[in-house]
């Protein structure tokens, strides 16, 4: 592993996240709200979920940070069964939410390429699958905000990112090969 592939792979995180960005526009705060039925969830909670699980992974495999907002986190949780989610927050909220964990995951991942950690050898490793494992979790929940987009609100869907090191599996766009 070269010290370039964390930097890439941050780019390529930037990349995912650019690309759920792209599937809100034009969308209402009530169609980002929408649940198809009881069970389901809305995109809002896909957006809050992706962030959540991104700053579940960088705070427990490689820094014990606090809690950004204990309530999202627990909402968000995929753990916590669908009826006991509550209301989603505000669009604002959940996008306030989802900047501070991007902004930590770039801090970290940088603090990790640059060695200013405790195991220089070792959190590189770590933090290579961690990030691919991020970015494979946003787009995976990106398809189906693009699906609830397409199918339920006859949007159309923006193109799907373009890297060297992104391919398509199942359906899904996925990191393959981080460069």
């Amino acid at each position: 592993m070269t010290t370039s592939d964390l930097r890439n792979l941050l780019d390529e995180y930037d990349r995912s996240l650019l690309y759920t960005e792209s599937l809100l526009e034009g969308l209402t705060p009530g169609q980002v709200a929408w649940r198809p039925e009881a069970e389901s969830s809305a995109i809002g909670w896909h957006l809050g979920h992706q962030g959540a699980v991104s700053h579940f992974m960088l705070r427990n495999l490689t820094a014990a940070e606090p809690s950004i907002d204990t309530d999202i986190d627990a909402l968000m949780d995929s753990a916590t069964p669908e009826p006991d989610r509550g209301e989603l927050p505000s669009l604002d909220r959940i996008h306030e939410y989802r900047n501070v964990v991007a902004e930590r995951v770039r801090y970290r991942i940088r603090q990790i390429d640059a060695g200013e950690i405790g195991s220089p050898n070792q959190l590189p490793l770590i933090a290579t699958t961690m990030l691919t494992a991020i970015i494979n979790h946003e787009y995976q929940h990106s398809k189906w905000i693009g699906e609830v987009r397409n199918d339920a609100f006859g949007f159309a869907l923006p193109a799907n990112p373009v890297s060297p090191c992104l391919s398509t599996v199942d359906g899904y766009v996925m990191i393959t090969a981080p460069r």
